[in-house]
């Protein structure tokens, strides 16, 4: 590519180059910026697991998985040179992401202009939807990559066929199907716009070269076909297992509505994964003026982005295969759309729009006059103006959600790093870890110091509720206290075999979540013996007929455990949160847990009048000795100051609990 094709003059084409090295410094800072701030998650700690294996182990295992292996061979290469540090096994997506906003601005550039690919790389380079996938060890952003230097060689091939770029582009499509099974979405869409280009130039050969453009057509559609086969023979060995994966994964029960799911889609595609303040008018004017075909250029040029963008989201769709976690396999279609966005930009930028116009007038025997020559700098000026005003507030609507990806919980990834600093710190000799459900165990092995032993529950592929049930109540008899990481539980535990066992065997003494990871810290049951008459009515309708401890004075280090039986005189309708406090003798608080009874299984609003639910709690012993008030009470789920009255009060103290030193 020449200075000239860049941007016109060698002038424009230093500006031009300027402005591009400009958008991808910034486009990297915003992928690299903090990149191994965040914890790894589940799905990155199998690929972290995936890149400690062999070629062939990552093949076999992958055989097992719904990713091909490609991306797994690469990062295991990667691994090797870079380390395994968060940001190392990160860094690989980020360049892809940076790789592929440049081809971006490529294509866009080619196709229409330099506006169109500026504005393209820079939509592309300050969506949320991109950076976060970035951000990520994970196939997503190299899927994006491999889909935009597909079109990147198809447009190569079809201005220019040869059989060089034929297999350029049959090697970038084999990579992009070992990336992930999501491409030949992609595929067909180039398909599309292969079809409408060579049938379009079949049908507009002269009669005077008609015998070699006809040979030249022929060679480029046997090319074409040879290069779609010769990726199909590449990814031959791996096809039946490719199949079988996909014929036989679960899809989800209730699938989103498609009014619905291409709602939120072009939503996603256009602004981000950040819901923001603005709404997509703006955008959707620019895709307006980007389908605007102009007779002048060849046909192709403008179904590309457009076929790009829909086709593999409406057969997304159309399968029934979206859900909004699995949104991120429509990233490619992100950079369809941005060179979408980008080519109405370049419409209104360069006065297209006012040729077409001129162009209906005159094939509808209007006068095709043209506006007096200052009026038509007036006019494009107008235009250019609103080009630059349009694709800043696309820029201002992208850049909205930059600072809720960094901060918003909703936008952070599991903090297994948390979780396990958190065992590691507190595991005594005789604990345990559980992992519910067990597909944890690799994220977690790489953050665990293994100060405790692990034990994946569910047990094999398919849960087994009684045998379920009988191992983590082996573990509660033989281990002291126990540390259950919750995730993912609704698929491999869906009757929540592990932690209604660990509720009714153990009482709960700590449940903090870790971003989506929920972390809860049991102590395995000790004999109460004391056990208290209580009958105090909480409320109008709630009543705590008795209560039972395990002791009256403890050691330091030791844990209170105490059970609570609860009854109801009549159906609630609201959910409240059981507290249990110790207070110094000054009245301050000294320790505390909050919980919805049964450590949330137990739900008031589940409660059956007149029968009794019992509500175990532990409550970890203030380090200090000293004598401590214990104070039971409730509060609205959603407003902690609105405890239930109880005997003219809002707790209820149940004695005093005496803390010696060891």
């Amino acid at each position: 590519m020449t200075r000239l094709e860049l941007g016109g003059t060698p002038g424009r084409s230093l500006s031009v180059l300027w402005a591009a090295a400009a958008i991808l410094l910034c486009a990297a800072a915003l992928r690299f910026s903090q990149i191994g701030a965040q914890s790894l998650w589940h799905d990155e700690g199998n690929s972290y697991v995936q890149a400690m294996r062999g070629l062939g182990e990552i093949a076999f295992h992958a055989g097992r998985d719904i990713h091909p292996p490609g991306y797994y061979w690469l990062l295991a290469g990667w691994r090797l040179l870079a380390g395994e540090s968060e940001m190392a096994l990160r860094l690989p997506s980020a360049f892809a992401s940076l790789l592929t906003a440049a081809f971006a601005a490529a294509l866009g550039r080619r196709l229409f202009g330099a506006v169109a690919g500026l504005s393209a790389a820079v939509i592309v380079g300050v969506s949320t939807f991109s950076i976060y996938y970035a951000q990520e060890a994970r196939m997503y952003a190299l899927l994006a990559l491999w889909t935009a230097a597909g079109f990147w060689a198809l447009a190569e091939f079809l201005r220019q066929p040869s059989a060089r770029r034929a297999l350029l582009l049959a090697a970038i499509n084999t990579a992009g199907l070992y990336t992930q099974y999501a491409l030949p979405l992609f595929m067909i869409a180039q398909g599309i716009v292969a079809s409408a280009a060579l049938i379009r130039r079949a049908g507009s050969v002269s009669a005077d070269t008609e015998r070699q453009e006809r040979r030249a057509q022929i060679t480029s559609v046997v090319w074409y076909a040879a290069a779609n086969l010769l990726t199909i023979a590449l990814f031959l060995p791996w096809l039946p297992t490719a199949w079988a994966q996909i014929a036989t994964w679960p899809r989800a029960a209730d699938p989103v509505p498609a009014l619905q799911a291409f709602a939120d889609l072009s939503r996603t595609l256009i602004l981000g994964i950040v819901p923001t303040s603005n709404a997509p008018a703006i955008a959707v004017i620019l895709m307006l003026f980007g389908a605007i075909a102009l007779p002048a250029r060849p046909a192709w040029r403008w179904l590309l982005p457009i076929a790009w963008t829909l086709l593999p989201v409406v057969l997304f769709i159309g399968f029934g295969l979206y859900q909004p976690d699995d949104r991120k396999l429509m990233l490619p279609a992100q950079i369809g759309a941005a060179l979408w966005i980008g080519r109405g930009v370049w419409v209104l930028w360069t006065g297209q729009a006012v040729t077409v116009r001129s162009r209906l007038r005159a094939l509808t025997g209007r006068s095709a006059q043209g506006p007096a020559l200052g009026s038509t700098g007036v006019i494009l000026g107008g235009l250019r103006l609103a080009a630059a005003l349009s694709l800043l507030w696309m820029v201002t609507a992208l850049s909205e959600g930059l600072g809720a990806l960094r901060t918003e919980p909703a936008f952070q990834r599991a903090d297994y790093r948390g979780a396990a600093a958190q065992i590691s710190t507190l595991a005594r000799p005789g604990d345990a870890v559980i992992l519910d459900a067990p597909n944890q165990a690799e994220v977690f092995g790489y953050y665990f110091d293994d100060s405790a032993p692990v034990i994946p529950l569910p047990a094999g592929l398919s849960a087994d509720d009684d045998a379920t049930r009988r191992a983590v109540e082996q573990i509660i008899g033989e281990r002291s206290r126990i540390f259950a990481v919750f995730w993912g539980e609704d698929e491999r535990d869906p009757n929540r075999i592990v932690e209604k066992t660990l509720d009714a065997g153990a009482f709960e003494m700590r449940d903090t979540w870790y971003g989506d990871v929920r972390l809860v810290q049991y102590v395995t049951p000790a004999e109460l013996t004391v056990a208290l008459e209580v009958d105090a009515r909480f409320g109008d309708a709630i009543w705590l007929e008795d209560a039972a401890l395990n002791g009256w004075a403890f050691v330091q280090g030791d844990a209170l455990q105490v059970e609570l039986r609860w009854r109801t005189d009549t159906a609630l309708d609201e959910r409240y949160k059981v507290f249990v406090q110790l207070l110094n003798p000054d009245g301050t608080l000294a320790a505390q847990r909050d919980s919805e009874p049964g450590g949330g299984l137990a739900l008031t609003t589940t409660w059956t009048p007149g029968e009794i639910v019992s509500d175990r709690h532990a409550l970890e012993l203030p380090a200090e000795p000293g004598q401590y008030t214990l104070i039971i009470g409730l509060y609205a789920i959603d407003d902690a100051s609105a405890r239930l009255v109880v005997n003219g009060g809002d707790s209820i103290s149940l004695g005093i609990i005496d803390v010696r030193h060891k």
